[in-house]
């Protein structure tokens, strides 16, 4: 896909879980998402894995989704679409890059999706779709009340193809 000059964005806010899973199905409604590939960016416990799980449900991926924190990358196949989630928070030799065969997937069609794209600069393609997830911090009236889920997400168009998937 040819890359934007400009890149376009679009934010949103994330009240809570069904949000994010509610972002997560507008996105599987696009047919371009079956060759996209998307990078997620956000410290740890921002909601990448989060969202991930609920696009591969809106998908149409049942059973167990895993993370790939420790295995790298895990696959899941459908009718006529495959998909792999890769995590590369752990990744820090460039050479598994080649012996795992990641060159080979990349080049495959299907939907990427890459938590953690920083560990592995200068070995991806460009992404089509680039979403940074940000937690909200806003203090609450409430002592109790630790669990404020709110996230602001921004997404980012990199290519023509990732102009269609813009919320």
């Amino acid at each position: 896909m040819p890359i934007l000059e400009a890149r376009i964005t679009r934010s949103v806010q994330w009240a809570d879980e069904a949000d994010c899973a509610a972002t997560a199905q507008t996105l599987a409604g696009h047919a371009s998402l079956r060759t996209a590939c998307i990078e997620l960016h956000g410290n740890l416990g921002a909601g990448k894995t989060s969202f991930v799980r609920h696009l591969l449900r809106a998908l149409g991926v049942s059973g167990t989704i895993k993370s790939p924190t420790y295995a790298v990358m895990e696959p899941y196949a459908l009718p006529g679409l495959n998909i792999w989630h890769f995590d590369f928070y752990r990744f820090d030799d460039p050479q598994e890059f080649e012996d795992a065969g990641f060159r080979d997937i990349f080049a495959s069609r299907g939907l990427k999706l890459i938590e953690w794209p920083e560990r592995a600069v200068g070995l991806l393609p460009a992404s089509d779709l680039r979403i940074d997830i940000a937690m909200v911090d806003a203090p609450s009236t409430d002592a109790a009340d630790q669990s404020d889920t709110r996230r602001q997400v921004t997404f980012q168009a990199e290519t023509s193809l990732g102009l269609t998937l813009l919320p």
